[in-house]
Parts: structure tokens; C-alpha cells; sequence
């Protein structure tokens, strides 16, 4: 009898550990699967150069670009919360872009999808609260304003890539409420809501000697009137403390190119 309950012991534990690894394998599998439909939603944006201007001080400069990758919708909601936990958008929906996030809520997002593909993340927080930029890391990021508003304008020369009923949701249209990502029509690029829905943070800082540390965002939201939905608008904010229904982020990355050998 002692022998029958020892083996049952020991297949009660067997089946046990079988069970623990298995779970350990599924949620593997899982997360390479949220990487590589990440991965796949990732458009190669060529490389080229755009004129920016600041409205406020009348102030135009060109910036040259390297080709980059940049999602083709802003990042959604059952994503966020797959990376992260957490749930904190006003207008609840999976396939809705997630907003009421602040400037360093959607950098500790892109550091924590970094680690979770194996990438180097590209942000470092010190306790002092700076938080410090590694242009040159593989992981996931921000796109810079400059990546942003090329991107958006996909080789176009105008304020928008399209009629902004056919590709944005915006006041006129929006029910007072966000959208699923991708009903609206793309631009050239196979870009998806640059414009309306939510406003999208960037990586840069807006003005240091007047802002401090305020960054940018860009695009026009599910709020906004016609004339904010603009390719060229840029805003600003606080990057730990503000956070809103219409503005949320997409994600960009870095072409690493690999050295040649003869």
C-alpha cells in the first residue's frame, strides 16, 4: 500500500510539472505570436527629408531621414494591455487605439515590448525622472516629429494625404467617441489614422527653453474641429502628467543595418 501511494504521489507530481510547463510553453507561444503580428504590422518607411514649421515662431528647418519602420495603426488597446496590464483608456474596445496615456507611459510601453521581442529598449529612467533617449538601439520607441510628419504625409505636399472624411475621424464625424484602428482609408504609404482619432505623442522635445521638458504630439483627434487635423499641427505637453481621451501613440523602430563581409 505504502508503494501504490508513493507511485500515485509521484504521478500526481508528474502530471503536475507537465501541467506548470505546458502553461509556461503556451504563454511563450502567445507572446511570439504578439511579436511577430507586431512585427508584421510594421511598415518600411523610405528614407528622405521634410521642411518643418513651428507656427508659434515662424521657424522652418529641413530634417534629413534614414528609412525606419512605423506601425500602420496606433497602438490598440488588447495590445497595450497584453504588454503592460493595464487597461486605461476612457473609450473601452480592443481594437481601439489606447489613450489617457501620459508621454512616459507610452515609452515604458515600448521599453517593456523591447524586452519582451529580446530588443535593446531605447529609453532609461533615472530617478531623478529624466529619462534618456538611445537613438541607436533595435527596440521599440516613439517616432521622432520629423519620422512622424514625413510618414504621415507619405510624398505628398499638402496639409493632409486625403479628404479627411474618407481618412480621419474627427469632430464631424466621430460621434464624440474613438474608433477602431483601420476603418478609415490609408495613405499612400499604407499608413493607417495619422490623422484623427487620437493625437500621437513623439519622442521629441517641443521647445526646452520655453517647455522644459514638454513633448510633442501630432495628428488631430476624435474631438477636434477640421482645421486641427493637420499633417503640420504640433502640440505640446507635460510627459509624466498629462494624459487625455483623444491622445494616444504608435510605435516606430530602427533599420538596423548589418556590417558586409567580403
Amino acid at each position: 500500500m505504502k508503494a501504490n501511494a508513493e507511485y500515485i504521489d509521484f504521478v500526481n507530481s508528474t502530471l503536475k510539472g507537465t501541467k506548470n510547463t505546458f502553461k509556461q510553453m503556451t504563454k511563450e507561444i502567445d507572446r511570439i505570436s504578439d511579436i511577430s503580428i507586431v512585427n508584421g504590422e510594421m511598415v518600411e518607411i523610405p528614407k528622405g527629408k521634410i521642411e518643418l514649421r513651428d507656427d508659434r515662431t515662424k521657424k522652418k528647418w529641413v530634417v534629413e531621414l534614414e528609412s525606419f519602420l512605423l506601425s500602420k495603426f496606433p497602438v490598440t488597446q488588447d495590445l497595450y494591455y497584453e504588454i503592460t496590464k493595464e487597461s486605461p483608456s476612457t473609450f473601452k474596445g480592443n481594437r481601439r487605439p489606447v489613450e489617457t496615456v501620459t508621454w512616459k507611459d507610452a515609452v515604458s510601453f515600448c521599453n517593456s515590448l523591447s524586452n519582451q521581442a529580446g530588443l535593446n529598449p531605447c529609453y532609461s529612467f533615472y530617478a531623478d525622472q529624466e529619462i534618456a533617449f538611445d537613438q541607436t538601439a533595435n527596440g521599440f520607441r516613439l517616432p521622432t516629429e520629423a519620422e512622424w510628419e514625413y510618414a504621415c504625409k507619405a510624398g505628398s505636399a499638402g496639409i493632409r494625404y486625403g479628404e479627411l472624411e474618407l481618412t480621419a475621424w474627427y469632430k464631424a464625424n466621430s460621434e464624440k467617441t474613438t474608433h477602431d484602428v483601420g476603418l478609415k482609408e490609408p495613405n499612400a504609404w499604407g499608413i493607417y489614422d495619422m490623422l484623427g482619432n487620437v493625437w500621437e505623442w513623439c519622442s521629441d522635445i517641443y521647445d526646452e527653453t520655453v517647455y522644459g521638458s514638454y513633448r510633442t504630439f501630432r495628428g488631430g483627434g476624435w474631438c477636434d474641429e477640421e482645421r486641427s487635423c493637420l499633417s503640420t499641427n504640433r502640440r505640446r505637453s507635460h510627459p509624466t502628467s498629462f494624459k487625455i481621451d483623444d491622445l494616444g501613440f504608435r510605435i516606430a523602430r530602427n533599420i538596423i543595418k548589418t556590417a558586409q563581409t567580403n
